[in-house]
């Protein structure tokens, strides 16, 4: 079996889930649909994703209802329902877990945040003075806009970064006071003028993306500067949960706290 063979079914099963979701499909579903067994499934659809199955699937329901939201007028009931929640508070709790905002100001922002929430985790003791550094680079090719940086638990975009900044473009950032841990470092960049088009179906090559890590910050070991280069999103990539800051309209903020 080929690499190649192994990301063309994990490609099949992101499909799937995006066609069905709505339904209740278990990890024993997914992987008969990329003909492996349920174990080998999972390790693979995690090497290749950075994710397992099932929070790829929670997020593409999340990033779905985030559409929904914003572009038809489905009751948060409705919404809940088509993509796979049979609990309407369910829904909305992971909603809001997710997303930073309720499904309801979700909607009456239009799918805008005013601002993040608030960190994660407060300064740590152990590595109160440490920053993350590196530098963010375009393609050729790419359209200019503004680049978000955030620190992660893990590969998906969700909930509340540790620490982030927003750069005006590609250029160097600090995650200042990082805090002690194993994180990814998240990137995601769309073209000025253009940020609106992500609460549809967002054109192919209209986002894009980086990752680094994962990165351990211990006062003992201090980690090196990352030079990433954005590229334009894939299938593979997890979604975007967290709500686009209002940058345009003067709110959100510029550096983590």
């Amino acid at each position: 079996m080929t690499t190649t063979t192994a990301e063309q079914a994990v490609r099949r099963v992101v499909r799937y889930m995006q066609d069905n979701l709505g339904q209740d499909l278990t990890v024993d579903d997914l992987a008969r649909t990329a003909l492996f067994s349920k174990f080998h499934f999972t390790r693979l659809f995690q090497e290749a994703t950075g994710t397992s199955p099932g929070r790829f699937l929670s997020a593409l329901r999340i990033q779905e209802a985030k559409r929904l939201l914003v572009n038809s007028d489905f009751s948060v009931a409705d919404i809940s329902g088509r993509v796979g929640y049979s609990s309407v508070g369910t829904f909305s709790s992971r909603f809001k877990a997710c997303v930073g905002l309720s499904p309801r100001a979700y909607r009456e922002l239009g799918g805008t945040s005013p601002k993040l929430p608030a960190p994660v985790t407060g300064p740590s003791s152990v590595a109160h003075s440490l920053s993350l550094r590196g530098r963010v680079l375009f393609p050729p090719g790419t359209a200019p806009g503004r680049v978000f940086v955030g620190l992660f638990p893990s590969c998906v975009r969700q909930g509340r970064p540790a620490r982030w900044t927003v750069l005006d473009g590609p250029g160097a950032f600090v995650l200042k006071d990082a805090p002690g841990g194993t994180w990814y470092v998240l990137f995601h960049s769309v073209p000025h003028g253009h940020e609106g088009e992500l609460f549809g179906r967002p054109a192919r090559g209209l986002l894009s993306v980086g990752r680094h890590g994962p990165v351990t910050v211990h006062p003992d070991a201090l980690p090196r500067p990352a030079e990433i280069t954005l590229r334009p999103q894939d299938i593979l990539d997890p979604p975007i949960l967290i709500a686009l800051l209002d940058v345009a309209g003067g709110a959100g903020g510029r550096a983590g706290p």
